[in-house]
């Protein structure tokens, strides 16, 4: 049994975040658990990072969001981000998990994400919902959204570190369990 628990993953850039979730994620999902929710993964070329993309978990839509090739009026470092399609997949996916998945998981919610109003719209609302819910969060933003997480007292936060990253699902499935307080 799943409770409604709310964790927060937060850590480095490369420290492991998302693939700390993924692998929470296919452990929920080996317990027949609907996942909902949006992942977001870094496009590399070679060694060199050069945009993201986001992925509707339950739907598997993919597209390209943040690339180094998008001309944007919002730019973060040297990424173009295209918010329409943040919003279209990554958006639509956190407001559709709220309803039909057992757990909701947003990946990430960081610099790019939180130019988009509806995204942090969307985010608030599924803090609102009586779901567990994993989110990986920038770790140095003061973005108010964040903040605001981050003093919430119904979310758990953990850090991902080179040392812990392949443990921490497991403890993370734990505290969803209900069987680490």
């Amino acid at each position: 049994m799943i409770t409604n628990m709310k964790i927060g993953i937060t850590g480095l850039p490369g420290a492991g975040k998302t693939q700390a979730l993924l692998k929470v994620i296919e452990m929920l999902e080996d317990e027949e658990l609907i996942v909902g929710g949006m992942i977001t993964e870094h496009i590399v070329d070679g060694r060199r990072r050069n945009g993201f993309r986001v992925t509707d978990w339950a739907g598997k839509r993919t597209e390209t969001f943040a690339h180094v090739d998008i001309e944007s009026k919002f730019m973060v470092g040297k990424f173009g981000v295209d918010l329409s399609v943040l919003e279209e997949v990554g958006v639509k996916a956190i407001q559709e998990s709220c309803d039909g998945a057992d757990v909701i998981v947003i990946d990430e919610v960081g610099k790019m994400e939180v130019e988009s109003e509806l995204f942090v719209q969307a985010v608030k609302a599924a803090l609102e919902t009586e779901k567990p819910m994993l989110l990986t969060l920038h770790k140095k933003s003061r973005n108010p959204l964040l903040q605001d997480i981050r003093r919430r007292d119904d979310v758990r936060i953990l850090e991902v570190t080179p040392i812990n990253r392949n443990l921490l699902p497991y403890k993370i499935m734990k505290l969803m369990k209900g069987e680490l307080v």
